[in-house]
């Protein structure tokens, strides 16, 4: 039954949040009344059953909730008494007559701006991830929580910050406008990928993989995807997601161990997603203009249409990072770029792309940077500095999954040098 309840909750919380924002307005103060509205489910469900219409029955107590906090507000008595008597029964339900909604709106809608008002450009990234994994994709305050590895006090803080600050903003319960649609549902999409990112490789803690995250990540981006599959953009980062999580099964050992891309068995591997992945990048690149999302796209499906590590097309990964640091230039990209650059021709080349990159303060504290020289240094046979490296990078990591296997590199390559060496910066 819980498990059954959960799914409900995730299914159903963006429509009704829509339903009241849209018609009472007070972002903070619905989302608040719909985690009551979930309390009072989750004493009363177990017992009777799950309504036959939980949406609506979900809108109906929080809409209560609701109208009872604006009664106790004197400046609010004449929305009390428009909203909450004049007309109690639409705020019963959310999918009643056609006259009980806007004209021209609908539940997907309603997803659409609440992502929108989530990713709102008032507030910073982290609060952006957070806010939307508790609004849009339903989950409580302490399994948001548990995502970013911070106490429930610390996060129920930083997301009552950030609707704070979406009301200082006037931040508005809508669709956006041509002018600003794709600069808006680009930080969406950003947002849904940080996120996974997040559930794809912990930054911290014991375990590499959160699914949860990972999962909500993708649920969310169908949802966009569904919404607006003319965004090529949104469609990149659909395939991605896909391509990517298509390899978990395969990353982590029986021990929890991190199991490196060219150590993998590639028959754990997700056919069935990576298919999906490939069809959907296929339709989109020859249309039009090409973005980050897409370029990362179709280097993923490189690495899951070979068949061994050994037939892994480096050339064509080379170029594709070559057109992503074009595209959107960063030093993660440069990094990857590094070990495609080494792994195609010499790793000399891929080695000088990285000490450029280690020449800056930033990049020296990034754990990543120290294991890809280290992988670089292994293949030229400088065997001792690449165990020097890879124990700075199992130092700078706060991933007790990477910290084992940087620190069992280390220790290997301190005692011989066997040839090439599994790629610590390719996504595993």
């Amino acid at each position: 039954m819980s498990e059954r309840l959960e799914d409900v909750w995730r299914r159903e919380v963006p429509h009704v949040l829509g339903a009241l924002v849209r018609r009472y307005g007070h972002f903070d103060d619905a989302e608040d009344a719909i985690q009551e509205a979930l309390l009072a489910a989750a004493r009363q469900w177990p017992a009777d059953g799950v309504p036959d219409e939980p949406r609506a029955w979900l809108v109906r107590v929080a809409a209560r909730r609701l109208i009872d906090q604006l009664r106790s507000e004197r400046a609010r008595a004449a929305r009390e008494e428009a909203d909450g008597v004049r007309r109690p029964a639409d705020a019963e339900r959310v999918d009643g007559p056609a006259d009980a909604r806007p004209a021209g709106t609908t539940g997907d809608d309603d997803t659409l701006r609440l992502l929108i008002l989530c990713c709102h450009p008032a507030l910073t990234p982290s609060s952006q991830v957070a806010l939307t994994l508790r609004a849009v994709a339903g989950l409580t305050t302490a399994q948001v929580a548990a995502a970013f590895l911070v106490p429930e006090t610390t996060m129920a803080q930083r997301i009552s910050r950030a609707k704070q600050t979406l009301r200082r903003h006037g931040a508005r319960f809508e669709l956006p406008t041509r002018e600003t649609s794709l600069e808006r549902v680009a930080a969406v999409a950003h947002v849904l990928y940080s996120a996974f990112t997040e559930g794809h490789t912990r930054t911290d803690g014991a375990e590499l993989v959160d699914v949860s995250l990972t999962a909500e990540a993708i649920r969310l981006t169908r949802d966009l995807h569904a919404l607006m599959p003319e965004d090529d953009e949104v469609t990149g980062a659909l395939a991605l997601m896909l391509l990517t999580d298509a390899r978990r099964t395969a990353r982590v050992d029986p021990s929890g161990d991190l199991v490196p891309l060219e150590q993998q068995d590639r028959a754990l591997w997700d056919r069935a997603a990576i298919a999906e992945g490939v069809a959907l990048i296929e339709r989109v690149l020859p249309s039009g203009p090409v973005g980050p999302f897409q370029l990362q796209a179709a280097i993923a499906a490189v690495h899951d249409e070979a068949e061994v590590w050994a037939e892994t097309d480096w050339m064509q990964i080379s170029v594709l990072y070559r057109m992503l640091e074009q595209v959107a230039p960063s030093p993660s990209v440069r990094l990857n770029r590094a070990v495609a650059v080494g792994m195609a021709h010499r790793p000399q080349d891929g080695l000088e792309l990285v000490e450029e990159l280690l020449a800056t303060p930033a990049m020296r504290r990034h754990h990543r940077a120290h294991a890809v020289r280290a992988h670089l240094l292994e293949r030229v046979g400088r065997a001792d500095e690449a165990s020097r490296e890879y124990a700075e990078a199992a130092r700078l990591t706060t991933s007790i999954p990477e910290q084992r296997y940087l620190n069992r590199r280390a220790n290997a390559a301190s005692r011989t040098v066997e040839g090439p060496r599994p790629d610590p910066a390719e996504e595993s």
